[in-house]
């Protein structure tokens, strides 16, 4: 199957044409080029109309940039409809050469939902010549290069290729960076946008981390070699202190309040900040960045502001705790400060900045600024922090939570804010420390995040639930930073030296592998905090107004998700089934109906498979049901036995393996069980048999069966939805399965659990069917409840007072949802391409 999309415009207004030697193409395999035999061959002669040219043989995606368009984008659009911010540079290659060419706004919706991605085919191209945005003289950028846009396309359906990573249909493995670019010459440097003024590309999915070969971890060569000479040097003194300035400034006098100052200032990062994009629309600049650094020495502290490209030369060079060196910066009124203040602006040119890393052994003893201060809060203590509190925290990381995004409310251009939650453990208390951790600028450290990395997470602040306070969590501030181990960042940090710190690192030592390995969970559905357990504090929560929507109403919504959009959605309904399957074996399920028996097997109403509800619909996640529903064998009932179950299961369920293999695979050394753990302490001091035994008693025991008529066809659970064993061995691979762009390769790991409930939801507004993922087991409800049907919904899971129900009697049990008219919560988030995941996580009985 594939995807058509094309653009809106089809007349495209005639472009200058460039005609090329055979010279300038002599580098190229022109016969077996596809892009020269198509656009080269069919470009029009000179002063006449170009039209779209279409390329029919098969392409590879191997990038896909974004950056925010300028005031003069909508010149190489002239027909678009821009209505939003993003413009998207694509490069295709044939197996010969390259080409970049730009999404048209069109278009975007394609990588917006992740139908287009990296590494997927594409067919009946449709190029448009279109002039480029950028002067020969930026780099990156040639005259005499062909520049095109795409109009329109047709990508393979992602289910074709979704599952082996999006491999671009079997085709050989080709180093694409080493294929020429198609056009005579090569670009002069790394890639530039090709409509806009900009310098420097956006990460797909985010506006706060960075992306490209151009921001550098090593500083800048070209800056100052005097600069160099002078690290060398010992006993370095600043020649201008930050209480100075600060009162020169203040008292007005005319050398600090106006020019560039030249006196050499020597401080330490004490916080650094994520980093800010500011690029508008309608206005035009070639690096819209800044960065705030807070810096002091020993007479005071400032703000330091990078401003565009100082950011892409200095941000990733400068940690914290490095002692810097400025020259040639200004001072200005601190535009935030609550009183009078100043902050320090640090620019590229009028004047360029001088900024050098300093050895702390160069600087003179007297001059030294202060170490950083870290405020280290263990579990037990941050039950008494109040909301907004500030907080440092160390902790064993047991559960990474999947990236999602949410729309960000407040600000101008924000978009969507990535994020994933994190679980530490410090042994403190028996309460975990829970952590809503968005990007911080720290792409790199943040792909290391996995089960059994010592985390340590800087200036959070904490939030607590209004309706119920004993619910807590910390997130983000503008200066939070996180490490962890795999990178060697705790040797370096002064931290490490802390009691605090120091403490929990006893306690780590003290800890087993295996332990914690069977708690340790990657990925899947989780919400946080828990949502209300009655309709009425949901009210409360929401001010009276829950913004019921019906269920055309929905299906809109979940058409407009963007790719790991999060949202949630009221909706009122009554259940027409449940089901109960287990990964990867829909074809065997347990399920009831609200129909007739000899109706279950006809066509399901027209709106539950309606073309757009279907295409991207959240039935993915749904469980797919089929003919025969034997309950998996780790969950059967151990009353019915016997050799007439163990025929019918030769018959029913010839496929399935006398055994499943273990979910987790991964054995610590017999001789030292705390390998793992040990390893994961080390980083601090650089500087300084029961399962095969379940197996067989549930070989002995057999399923319950029902010879029930053929229920409606389900997908199958999305593999991002169920959480992961977390399986050390692999743990590269899991890391990256469960970030963003994620999620193909998880299916090669062991869930945790396999099984899972899918609740069919007739609306009350409109009679849409909705197919709901419902997992009242991956967590239990503190409150004592009966675990009937309405409990259990209310509640999201079952009671931890009482023995939870089998799957056979809550399956038995769902008559009593019979014509009850509920409000049900829904979480939806949008997995890419036509698939959504829709999971019940409330359901209120609305009584007469």
């Amino acid at each position: 199957m594939r995807t058509s999309v094309g653009a809106t415009a089809a007349e495209q207004p005639p472009f200058p044409t460039m005609h090329l030697t055979g010279t300038d193409r002599a580098n190229m395999a022109a016969d077996g080029c596809i892009f020269h035999r198509t656009l080269t061959r069919s470009r029009p002669a000179p002063n006449q109309a170009s039209s779209p040219v279409i390329c029919r043989e098969p392409l590879h995606v191997v990038d896909i940039r974004r950056y925010s368009r300028d005031q003069a984008s909508a010149v190489y659009f002239p027909q678009a409809v821009l209505s939003g911010e993003d413009l998207y540079d694509v490069t295709l290659t044939d197996g010969d050469c390259r080409l970049q060419v730009t999404l048209d706004p069109g278009l975007n919706r394609l990588v917006e939902r992740r139908v287009l991605k990296l590494g997927s085919v594409v067919s009946n191209a449709a190029f448009s010549p279109a002039l480029s945005a950028q002067l020969p003289e930026c780099p990156g950028a040639s005259a005499d290069r062909d520049s095109y846009r795409l109009v329109s396309v047709q990508v393979r359906d992602p289910a074709d290729d979704e599952e082996d990573g999006g491999g671009g249909g079997g085709r050989s493995e080709v180093d694409w960076h080493s294929l020429p670019w198609f056009g005579p010459s090569e670009p002069a440097g790394p890639l530039v946008p090709l409509r806009a003024s900009r310098s420097v590309f956006l990460p797909l999915w985010n506006n706060v981390d960075y992306s490209g070969e151009v921001w550098r971890e090593a500083p800048p060569t070209e800056d100052s070699l005097e600069e160099e000479e002078e690290e060398e040097e010992e006993g370095r003194q600043p020649s201008v202190t930050v209480s100075e300035l600060r009162d020169r400034f203040l008292s007005g006098r005319r050398g600090v309040a106006r020019g560039a100052i030249q006196h050499q200032l020597i401080v330490r990062i004490i916080n650094k900040s994520h980093l800010m994009y500011y690029g508008r629309t309608d206005r035009n600049c070639e690096c819209p960045y800044k960065a705030v650094l807070q810096v002091c020495d020993r007479t005071g502290s400032v703000c330091v502001v990078l401003w565009n490209s100082v950011c892409v030369s200095w941000y990733r060079r400068l940690k914290l705790g490095d002692i810097i060196s400025l020259r040639r910066y200004r001072v200005k009124q601190h535009y935030q400060a609550e009183v009078d203040d100043i902050e320090i602006s640090v620019n590229s040119r009028n004047p360029a900045a001088q900024i050098c890393v300093v050895p702390e052994s160069s600087v003179s003893p007297d001059s030294v600024p202060p170490a950083p201060s870290y405020a280290f809060y263990n579990s037990k203590e941050l039950l008494d922090r109040r909301q907004g509190n500030l907080c440092d925290v160390i902790g064993l990381l047991t559960f990474a939570g999947r990236s999602e995004r949410v729309r960000s409310k407040e600000g101008r251009g924000a978009g969507l804010l990535e994020y994933r939650w994190l679980r530490l453990e410090d042994g403190s208390s028996d309460e975990p420390i829970m952590v809503k951790l968005f990007s911080t600028s720290q792409p790199e450290t943040h792909l290391k995040l996995h089960p059994l990395s010592v985390v340590v997470c800087t200036r959070l602040r904490s939030v607590t639930s209004h309706q119920n306070p004993g619910w807590f969590y910390l997130t983000n501030t503008t200066y939070t930073q996180v490490y962890c181990t795999g990178q060697g960042h705790h040797s370096q940090m002064s931290y490490r030296r802390l009691q605090q710190v120091r403490s929990f690192l006893r306690w780590l030592r003290s800890q087993e592998d295996q332990p914690v390995l069977s708690r340790a969970l990657i990925g899947g559905f989780f919400i946080y905090p828990p949502p209300p357990v009655s309709l009425e504090t949901l009210m409360r929560e929401r001010r009276g107004e829950l913004g019921f929507l019906q269920g055309a109403e929905l299906q809109r919504e979940l058409e407009r998700l963007c790719y790991r959009e999060r949202r949630t959605f009221c909706l009122q309904a009554t259940v027409s089934m449940v089901s109960y399957s287990c990964r990867g074996e829909e074809d065997r399920c347990l399920f009831w109906t609200d129909r007739p028996s000899s109706s279950s097997s006809s066509s399901p109403p027209p709106s539950f498979r309606t073309p757009s509800f279907s295409s991207f619909s959240p039935t993915s996640p749904s469980s797919s049901l089929s003919v025969s529903t034997p309950r998996p064998a780790d969950l059967s009932s151990p009353r019915r036995s016997g050799r007439r179950s163990g025929r019918r299961r030769k018959l029913l369920m010839p496929e399935t393996p006398s055994k499943r293999r273990p979910l987790l695979t991964v054995q610590p050394e017999l001789n030292n069980r705390t390998v793992i753990l040990f390893e994961a302490s080390m980083e601090f001091l650089e500087n300084a048999g029961e399962d095969d035994e379940e197996e067989e008693e549930d070989d002995d025991n057999s399923s319950s069966y029902a010879t029930a008529p053929l229920p409606p066809v389900f997908s199958p659970v999305a593999t991002e939805t169920l959480p992961l064993r977390f399986d050390h061995s692999h743990r590269e691979e899991q890391a990256a399965a469960v970030v963003m762009g994620g999620g193909a390769r998880a299916e090669h790991f062991g869930s945790a659990p396999r099984d899972y409930y899918t609740v069919r939801l007739r609306a009350l507004s409109d009679g849409l069917m909705i197919d709901a993922v419902f997992l009242p087991h991956l967590s239990s409800s503190l409150h004592h409840h009966s675990n009937t049907w309405t409990s259990i919904l209310s509640q999201g899971a079952f009671s931890s007072h009482a023995p939870p129900p089998s799957p056979a009697d809550l399956v038995a049990m769902a008559p009593q949802l019979a014509n009850q008219r509920l409000v049900c919560v829904l979480e939806a988030c949008h997995l890419g391409g036509a698939r959504t995941e829709l999971v019940l996580s409330r359901g209120f009985h609305l009584k007469d």
